[in-house]
């Protein structure tokens, strides 16, 4: 555990670490030096010379008196070093998630990430000041006792040492079988306050359907999973817990049939084997409150290599020599991409894109269309490098995106996805999130070329309206806006929309459109989009199918060709010209 705990802090933030365990391992090794002391205390006080007792009585109150000091300096520190653990570990956290590629950060990785910054971080934290003093006294102790035996009557010793594998290995094997029910229950009791969290959010959905308490299987199939965890926790765990106990028990029966048979036979005098047997309870007593000290030991184990997991992820590749792009076009060269088995919660088909090549001239627009699944997003997100590409290449102004900075790359492309997530705070401070020096005339005309000067006008509070947690203050088509005027505020030179028309209503995808077209004419544009009106806009239109491009040219192109896209096209035609009626 205390290997996983200096893997995990790295090299810069061991050093409190190392001072703390310093201290601990003095206090422990006094701690057995003052037990070891009383076998020649009671042995002179117990013998024909009690005034001999008095040199032993003063080395054993020097001890016990370095034991305190050093106590009570490590019961101080414990809850300092603790503190400053918390920080080092939440920012090696904040450095990792720095370094790890944008692809990483799923659903499921962002709440594990938030688990391990909030739970198994503070866990940590309490190792110094809560499990770290105790179980350091509860095995060096122990041992110091073993060693002082020696000088006291060999015998009891090696007896000693002959029980210690036994001991060791009966706490191993209890110590296995906990760590694994442990593990199963931990995951049980994850998935549960998954499904309480999801419940608690989705409500209008559950509600609008008829699926209250009484009918949210999700839910009550965790809960269910837990309760069994806990009852194989106590079934299975108990008996490890019991023979660890008995074996102690025994190994002092042990010693105390032997050390009256050398009584009996001469070899030892009474005094001495109380002594020794005092000596041996505190021992057993040591011994069983390592024991005792399993489940924390175990929950702290399981969060250092929950840690070290994320820490030890794969940073984002940056490049040796770094490259800038010469202007704004889009280049896919061959491209094939399929997500890592553990990118995603879902099954993800092993090649995802296959041969995608494609250009997109820099001041242009291009509209990317085709079926749900099809990898739509998958280009946008190689083009930002969530990901890299399993073969071909993705350029940016002719250079490879892998030879370009993450720090550049960033500034040079701008991503608005359908998904919108807004921050809590203010309107104002969520379009800021694109710019933040940026001016308040920048802001208001990122503002009118989104649609968003509209919903600050009708809104009470206007910019200073806060949005809520991930914007439920807010509408659909209003977080919509707020995302695609953060994008424009930041005013990168490539700018990617990905269904970012879908939540707006026909007024507001007018608005959209028609800035789209008069960005065509400064930035390189990508667009995903099922909307008629913004295909129509675009320099070429590209048709995807099965992660593949299957057509692409202009709209009129496309339509005279007779293929997909005519398809599409005719549907979306029809679904246009949809309308309702009065009953007659």
């Amino acid at each position: 555990m205390i290997r996983h705990l200096y893997r995990v802090l790295g090299p810069g933030g061991s050093g409190a670490l190392n001072r703390l365990l310093a201290v601990q391992v003095g206090a422990a090794v006094l701690q057995g030096i003052a037990f070891a002391l009383l076998v020649p205390v009671l042995r002179a006080l117990l013998g024909a010379n009690p005034g001999e007792v008095w040199p032993w009585l003063a080395a054993l109150a020097a001890c016990s008196l370095g034991y305190a000091v050093l106590q009570a300096i490590g019961l101080s520190s414990g809850f300092t070093v603790g503190s400053r653990l918390s920080r080092v570990l939440h920012r090696r956290l904040a450095d990792r998630a720095l370094d790890l590629p944008l692809g990483w950060f799923t659903a499921g990785r962002a709440a594990e990430l938030s688990r391990l910054a909030a739970q198994n971080v503070v866990q940590v934290m309490n190792m110094p000041a809560h499990l770290l003093r105790p179980l350091t006294g509860s095995v060096l102790t122990p041992v110091t006792i073993v060693a002082a035996a020696f000088f006291f009557d060999g015998r009891v010793a090696l007896v000693l040492l002959v029980c210690a594998p036994v001991l060791l290995g009966v706490h191993v094997w209890s110590t296995s079988v906990m760590r694994r029910l442990d593990q199963g229950r931990d995951g049980a009791i994850g998935e549960s306050a998954d499904r309480i969290l999801e419940y608690a959010r989705n409500q209008p959905v559950l509600r609008a359907f008829g699926r209250t308490a009484d009918g949210y299987g999700a839910l009550d199939d965790a809960l269910v999973a837990e309760s069994r965890a806990d009852r194989r926790m106590i079934v299975r765990g108990v008996p490890g817990l019991v023979s660890f106990a008995f074996v102690t028990r025994m190994v002092f029966a042990l010693l105390l049939a032997l050390g009256v048979s050398w009584v009996l036979d001469g070899s030892l005098d009474v005094p001495t084997l109380l002594a020794l047997l005092v000596l041996t309870g505190r021992l057993t007593d040591g011994l069983s409150a390592a024991a005792d000290l399993g489940a924390g030991t175990r929950m702290a184990r399981n969060s250092l290599e929950r840690l070290a997991a994320v820490l030890g992820a794969s940073p984002f590749p940056r490049p040796a020599e770094p490259l800038s792009p010469k202007g704004a076009d889009v280049e896919f060269d061959g491209v094939c991409f399929g997500y890592p088995q553990d990118a995603t919660a879902a099954a993800v088909p092993a090649g995802l894109l296959a041969d995608v090549s494609f250009r997109i001239p820099e001041r242009s627009m291009t509209a990317l269309v085709g079926p749900s699944g099809a990898g739509k997003t998958t280009v946008a997100r190689l083009l930002a490098r969530f990901w890299d590409t399993t073969d071909g290449t993705v350029r940016v102004g002719g250079v490879d995106v892998r030879d370009i900075t993450p720090e550049e790359l960033a500034a040079t492309v701008s991503i608005v996805f359908q998904d919108v997530y807004l921050f809590e705070g203010t309107i104002e401070d969520n379009v800021r999130v694109g710019a933040p020096d940026a001016g308040d005339e920048a802001l208001r005309r990122a503002a009118v070329m989104a649609g968003l000067d509209q919903v600050v006008e009708e809104l009470p509070d206007g910019w200073a309206t806060r949005v809520g947690e991930g914007g439920a203050a807010l509408s659909g088509g209003q977080r919509q806006r707020v995302s695609v005027a953060r994008a424009l505020l930041k005013d990168a030179p490539i700018l990617v929309l990905d269904e970012a028309t879908a939540a707006l209503d026909h007024e507001n995808e007018a608005v959209l459109t028609s800035t789209v077209r008069a960005l065509a004419a400064e930035k390189t544009l990508l667009v995903i989009t099922h909307r008629l009106s913004t295909v129509l806009a675009a320099d070429q239109v590209l048709v995807m199918e099965d992660g593949r491009i299957t057509e692409r040219g202009t709209h009129d192109e496309l339509l005279a060709a007779g293929g997909t896209y005519t398809g599409f096209w005719r549907q979306r035609t029809d679904a246009e010209g949809w309308r309702l009626e009065a009953a007659r």
